[in-house]
């Protein structure tokens, strides 16, 4: 879970009454993020441009290596181990025929 710092949340009316003021302290690396809440509870978090597209390109690395796993994974799967579609269909009472 992240820590958030007392200076580091702002209230969504403190936000609309400021939202240039707070988006510079983001932009201006003055502040790392700044969470936003709404009634006392955390909603949203603000962070700027390029901790967002560095976190986004993590993401996809991490996903891109769990679907090379899963490929990797199948590929040492026999061919007898696969169950043909058309069977599964049959065996579903299915059928792509329209």
């Amino acid at each position: 879970m992240v820590a958030y710092t007392r200076d580091e949340i702002i209230s969504a009316t403190d936000l609309a009454r400021n939202v240039s003021g707070t988006l510079s302290s983001i932009t201006k690396n003055r502040k790392e993020k700044i969470a936003i809440s709404k009634n006392n509870k955390l909603e949203a978090v603000i962070i700027n441009i390029e901790e967002y597209e560095r976190l986004k390109e993590a993401y996809e690395q991490i996903e891109h290596m769990e679907i090379a796993k899963i490929v990797e994974e199948r590929r040492k799967t026999p061919k007898e181990a696969y169950i043909d579609g058309e069977e599964v269909l049959k065996n579903l009472g299915l059928s792509l025929d329209l």
